[in-house]
């Protein structure tokens, strides 16, 4: 790779021209990283329903022609002025989310929302000069939460990679870089379940099955699965969840079904959609006094929260997350290790569920939008 260091590159990468028509493969032109911008060679990367909801442009600010990709696996080609952590060969997975290191966020033990690289869905450009590093033929192709990983190379902000064990093996560990630690997280760093607890997951997509594991990890002695596709429940008990409900079955809010079997609500409950009515529940469903309910999916922008006041006076708790409160470059390599040591028995292989070739990467879209798949690998190479 020494010999495209400063050069412009030229590759492969999947281009979606306008929303939710079919990616494009084309010849992009992926200029050389700029100061504290590392640029990224792309092993394999994983379609993520974030990607497909962006894609699709509804209820979200439309930003095209875009190169999506968010979750993966790569080794780093070359590093910009500036860039002392990472070296050209290693082994990395590109975040969503940043962390700069000198902000109050990065150095508080409780928060993972770096000011300068938090997530921005509707910022096409690199932060350090506001432009595009992807081209075709002389046109600015936009980036997408800085990561753009649908794409043989990429550039990426340096405070968005975390350097991982060269001995990880990359078409698994890559799923780590967004969905299934954020459904992890939700449940280890934020929710936080005792051994014994009962837990509510709504939504059994792989966000909620990951929360699903954390909560088992934890040690729930009841975990609840609550979808509105039943074909995925069959698929939940492999991650722990023990009873299953769907609201169309019930002519009453979900919450109070779940009240009903509980003694009064859960010790827990993960929202996993992004659907305010299940928001609503899953903060509903909480047991007065002590439970906590955490959201983890993302609205549409003109979204609104709407509850009874005395929900909360009743001492229920309410809290948000992204990427599991994960700090990217601290905390994702450590995630990695463990799972290499076996210190944390997570089965990231139950989350794969389908894989194919870059150039099918179209087929990956149309098995998430068919409910088929929790993560589906795209090999970059044939």
């Amino acid at each position: 790779m020494s010999s495209t260091v400063g050069q412009v590159i030229r590759c492969r990468a999947a281009v979606a021209w306008e929303a939710g028509k079919p990616l494009v493969i084309e010849e992009v032109e992926v200029a050389p990283p700029q100061a504290m911008e590392v640029r990224l060679k792309i092993l394999y990367t994983a379609l993520c329903h974030t990607d497909v909801y962006f894609w699709e442009a509804k209820g979200q600010t439309p930003v095209f022609p875009r190169i999506f990709g968010h979750e993966a696996g790569g080794i780093v080609e070359s590093v910009g002025e500036g860039v002392t952590e990472l070296s050209p060969g290693d082994h990395v997975l590109p975040v969503f989310t940043g962390e700069c290191g000198e902000c109050r966020h990065c150095k508080s033990e409780e928060s993972n929302m770096c000011d300068l690289l938090r997530i921005n869905t509707d910022r096409g450009v690199m932060i350090g000069d506001g432009k595009s590093r992807f081209s075709v033929k002389g046109k600015p192709i936009y980036h997408f939460v800085g990561t753009s990983t649908f794409s043989e190379y990429t550039v990426v902000h340096v405070g968005c990679v975390a350097k991982i064990n060269p001995q990880a093996p990359l078409d698994k560990v890559c799923v780590l870089s967004c969905g299934i630690s954020t459904g992890l997280g939700a449940a280890l760093n934020v929710a936080k379940p005792k051994p014994g607890s009962v837990v509510a997951i709504f939504g059994l997509g792989a966000v909620g099955l990951a929360a699903a594991e954390g909560a088992r990890l934890s040690g729930a002695s009841r975990i609840i699965g609550i979808d509105l596709n039943p074909s995925r429940f069959e698929i939940a008990k492999k991650f722990g969840v023990t009873e299953f409900l769907n609201p169309k079955d019930h002519d009453k809010p979900i919450q109070e079904v779940i009240a009903a079997m509980t003694d009064g609500g859960v010790d827990r409950s993960i929202e996993c959609t992004g659907s305010i009515s299940a928001m609503i529940s899953a903060f509903e469903c909480v047991h007065d006094g002590w439970g906590v309910a955490v959201l983890v999916g993302v609205p549409n922008k003109d979204d609104a929260f709407k509850t009874h006041p005395m929900n909360v006076l009743n001492e229920r708790t309410l809290k948000g997350t992204f990427f599991g409160n994960y700090k990217p470059r601290s905390d994702i390599p450590v995630v990695v290790e463990k799972y290499m040591k076996k210190e944390l028995e997570l089965e990231l292989e139950k989350f794969i569920t389908h894989e194919v070739s870059f150039l099918e990467i179209n087929k990956a879209f149309e098995y998430m939008l068919a409910g088929e798949s929790l993560r589906c690998i795209i090999r970059m190479e044939p």
